[in-house]
């Protein structure tokens, strides 16, 4: 039995963790293209490495903006899935939106993902949207102030 852990990056080496999780993820499998899934947000974002001893299994980033804070790809290798590391992951997320203090969350779900994320409170707003080539949803949650 492993036990994953959840961070913050903070180091180059974990920043390029991140990627490769990506680019396994959504180059690899999902076909996407590595100029499209290495974009020019990265740089400003905050991201999250999910990982067993040394090894990379999990990813996420989140944009800040003014008014909400927009989540985005949530990623799990293939070897790891279907044991709740994308959940606790999503949650490590989550977690640090609070701390950070911000009302509301956006994502870009891909349809398939709808009720992992509607089990977290995100609410699907409009219809369906390509993004690189997928079938999105647009979804946010209002957290509500305590």
């Amino acid at each position: 039995m492993f036990i994953p852990n959840y961070k913050i990056v903070t180091t180059h080496d974990d920043l390029q963790k991140v990627f490769a999780v990506r680019a396994i993820v959504f180059v690899e499998e999902q076909k996407v293209s590595y100029e499209e899934e290495i974009d020019g947000c990265d740089f400003s974002s905050v991201h999250f490495l999910a990982t067993v001893g040394n090894e990379p299994i999990g990813a996420a980033r989140l944009l800040l903006f003014n008014e909400y804070v927009k989540i985005g790809r949530l990623a799990v290798r293939k070897s790891y899935r279907g044991q709740g590391i994308g959940k606790e992951l999503f949650a490590f997320v989550l977690d640090y939106v609070a701390k950070i203090k911000y009302q509301k969350v956006t994502l870009h779900a891909q349809a398939y993902l709808i009720r992992f994320y509607e089990d977290f409170g995100f609410v699907k707003r409009g219809e369906m949207f390509l993004e690189a080539g997928i079938e999105h949803y647009y979804m946010e949650k209002i957290v509500t102030k305590e």
